[in-house]
């Protein structure tokens, strides 16, 4: 057995080498000219991010001295301190700590609900038979492509009528129902991908409709979910029209607020004290984007299998 083992190794890895291909010894134009590309396109990007960073650790007099790529001589987190907790946003000088409390509170329900009902019927409409289930799916899909600032007056004079008008929940609620087509989408094509036998065989043993989705779809859904949740992450924290108005003024994000920051016509242009605002309202999808990123393309191909 060991010398069989011993023989096919050496074949295996011979094999595996030959399926990822030679690597290059020497570079060539083609090689050069890509890596130029790249350098040059990351290079394009990341330049205005490191513009935003070192305003943000200059002092307003090096500031006006009009060198905007040169690093600050003396780093200071002053503006951020100030972005976070002394900014003023009209009368209100509390900072954008406020409405990053506020979009943390808008987010957690939202993201949940959102992909737990985008799941769930997702799942009901690929594997179950359900009658018009082909339609609604039609109907689900039609408004997921309909700009939603054509709902926007219908939902305020009915939230208003139903006293969800200007309430957390009421918020919550608005990004359920414009997450959720999305989300039916994505999850559709996840599971309709999936091999039908895994649902026949969980259906012969007795499995009930919510027994499967929990123990058996729901183990396989890591990469769909994380995908699901970098959009709804993505898409809610950075909501600024449906929060300036459905939010009300207890409830206004971080991008209300950093609108109101930047925007201020009051006093001097403090653009050390904009740019850490900045920075700060864009650190949670960027953390959520470098912590689950290579999740992203594998859960994306896998849901567009089929459709």
């Amino acid at each position: 057995m060991s010398t069989v083992t011993q023989t096919l190794a050496p074949a295996t890895l011979d094999r595996a080498a030959a399926h990822r291909g030679r690597r290059p010894r020497k570079l060539t134009a083609g090689r050069v000219g890509l890596y130029a590309f790249l350098a040059l396109s990351a290079a394009f990007f990341l330049l205005p991010l490191y513009i935003m960073v070192v305003t943000s650790l200059k002092t307003m007099d090096e500031i006006r001295l009009a060198e905007i790529f040169a690093f600050p001589a003396a780093p200071t987190l002053d503006a951020w301190v100030a972005a976070w907790s002394t900014a003023c946003t009209g009368l209100d000088c509390s900072g954008i700590q406020v409405g990053f409390l506020n979009s943390v509170k808008i987010l957690l329900p939202s993201l949940v609900l959102s992909i737990g009902l985008g799941a769930v019927t997702g799942y009901a409409l690929s594997l179950w038979k359900i009658r018009g289930a082909n339609l609604l799916f039609a109907v689900l899909l039609l408004g997921a492509f309909i700009p939603y600032q054509v709902f926007i007056y219908p939902l305020v004079r009915m939230f208003s009528m139903v006293g969800l008008y200007g309430t957390l929940p009421g918020i919550v609620l608005v990004h359920v129902i414009f997450g959720l087509p999305i989300m039916t989408l994505l999850f559709r094509n996840f599971y309709s991908s999936l091999p039908p036998e895994l649902f026949k065989a969980a259906r012969v043993d007795g499995g009930g409709f919510w027994q499967i989705f929990v123990h058996v779809l729901l183990p396989m859904s890591t990469p769909i979910l994380i995908v699901a949740a970098i959009l709804q992450v993505t898409g809610i924290w950075n909501d600024f029209i449906l929060g300036l108005v459905f939010a009300g003024r207890e409830n206004l994000p971080m991008t209300v607020q950093l609108n109101n920051i930047v925007n201020s016509a009051q006093g001097e242009k403090l653009y050390n004290v904009n740019m850490a605002a900045t920075i700060l309202t864009a650190l949670v999808p960027l953390a959520v984007y470098f912590l689950s990123g290579r999740w992203f393309v594998r859960g994306i191909a896998a849901g567009s299998v089929k459709g």
